[in-house]
């Protein structure tokens, strides 16, 4: 019926776009008796952030001693990394019985509807099933793309919706100002429910307290005054949180001090609700979160760090960081981008920092990327035609491995290379090994 080769089969799944619609989630759901409203959700949606966000708030549950199913895209290697309990990822036999056992209703959705299930719809509620039947606790639940309409946001009551920040990405999807963006976010906002955001402009924070006030649902905005006593070294960064001190976060960039901010107050929530979660496993939790792909130091002589920074926000956050950690290093940036984003701003902002060198691949050479040709007919605006060079990624990862250890590598643009990228740094150690 299927190939045995689960990845293969998702991979080759139909990706298309369709109008927005919950219609498939609802028929999924309505063929299960509606399961997913036994079940207790923390939702998380933004521009960026929300995978930090994900990942902070699952680690805490987990550190309390809860059972947590957690749900995350984009995978960096395999799918299997999108759906996981407790950080063990669903195995490849059991996804292969959830789709075995999802493919008659697929069948029979396709034949009635104009518009095939697509992946993500596939996805979604394969997890939602793999978390029901297997009891977690609680669901710790990524959005895909914006909220309103996107697959997760069929679930009707979370105890929590966290909306990390706000900025320009998907416009053609979500709306080309910030306020119809965070429109589309505000979607997750339920009745009788909780919302935590963090203070942003006016024109971004009026249409939550909107939303808000029209679903009954209360709005905790946590403000810049909330965190006291930053400070930053090479392993961690150390802040205080309203009444709880002393914390540290194991992640890089201060932009995750505003997304541990939220998920603290998210936890606060919970004990209101009548869960518990303590200061002791806020801190643990926080102090042991690991995210793949932000600021990933994938080798450390010479230093390889990963960044899928694919948007002006996240290119920003980028650039915070380089300044923080990494001022007193020679740099070099290995770029991929997806052809849908605005690589003009990207590459603008990138080529900011003056004494870099830009290295532009085409991804993995699929037709999702923009070339290296055209991302240079971009860079060549913004910066002196010797700072850039061409390669495939591959080799870029090679010259990388050689380069001095006073320089400093950040492969970024997408998410989409890093097992290219971590595959090669492997196979790139193994042959040093071997001949040393």
């Amino acid at each position: 019926m299927i190939d045995v080769d689960v990845n293969e089969y998702l991979k080759n799944f139909y990706k298309g776009t369709k109008n927005p619609s919950l219609k498939a989630m609802q028929y999924f759901m309505n063929k299960y008796d509606n399961f997913e409203k036994q079940m207790k959700f923390i939702h998380i949606a933004g521009t960026n952030g929300k995978g930090s966000c994900t990942e902070i708030t699952a680690n805490i549950l987990q550190k309390q001693g809860y059972k947590v199913g957690k749900f995350l895209s984009p995978h960096l290697i395999r799918y299997n990394e999108r759906i996981s309990i407790n950080g063990k990822e669903i195995s490849d036999e059991e996804m292969l019985k959830l789709i075995k056992e999802l493919k008659p209703l697929i069948d029979e959705y396709n034949k009635i509807e104009e518009v095939n299930i697509t992946l993500f719809e596939l996805e979604t509620t394969m997890a939602l099933l793999y978390f029901y039947r297997n009891n977690v606790d609680f669901v710790v639940l990524e959005t895909g793309l914006g909220g309103l309409y996107d697959c997760t946001n069929i679930i009707t009551k979370p105890l929590v919706s966290i909306i990390t920040s706000i900025g320009y990405d998907h416009m053609h999807i979500l709306g080309n100002t910030l306020a119809e963006i965070a429109y589309q976010k505000a979607g997750i906002i339920k009745d009788n429910s909780n919302t935590v955001i963090f203070q942003s402009i006016p024109e971004v924070d009026n249409v939550f307290v909107k939303q808000c006030e029209n679903k009954n649902n209360i709005l905790h905005i946590v403000k810049e005054s909330d965190v006291a006593n930053y400070k930053f070294d090479n392993n961690y960064q150390y802040f205080d949180y309203k009444d709880i001190t002393d914390l540290r976060i194991n992640l890089k960039g201060k932009i995750q001090i505003q997304n541990a901010s939220l998920c603290i107050e998210a936890m606060q929530i919970l004990n209101e609700l009548g869960y518990e979660v303590t200061s002791q496993n806020i801190r643990a939790g926080l102090e042991t979160v690991i995210h793949k792909g932000r600021m990933e130091q994938l080798n450390d002589n010479p230093i390889i760090v990963y960044d899928g920074a694919h948007n002006e926000p996240a290119i920003k956050n980028l650039q915070n960081m380089v300044h923080m950690y990494y001022s007193d290093y020679k740099r070099v940036y290995i770029i991929s981008i997806l052809k849908r984003k605005d690589y003009d701003k990207m590459l603008k902002l990138l080529a900011e920092d003056k004494e870099a060198l830009f290295v532009l691949t085409s991804g993995n050479n699929s037709d999702s990327y923009a070339t290296s040709d055209e991302l240079y007919e971009y860079m060549k605006k913004y910066t002196s035609e010797k700072n850039i060079l061409m390669k495939n990624i591959e080799n870029a990862i090679e010259d990388a491995m050689n380069n001095n250890i006073d320089t400093v590598n950040f492969v970024v643009g997408s998410f989409y290379t890093y097992g290219t990228v971590v595959s090669k740094i492997k196979e790139l150690k193994n042959d040093r090994n071997r001949k040393s």
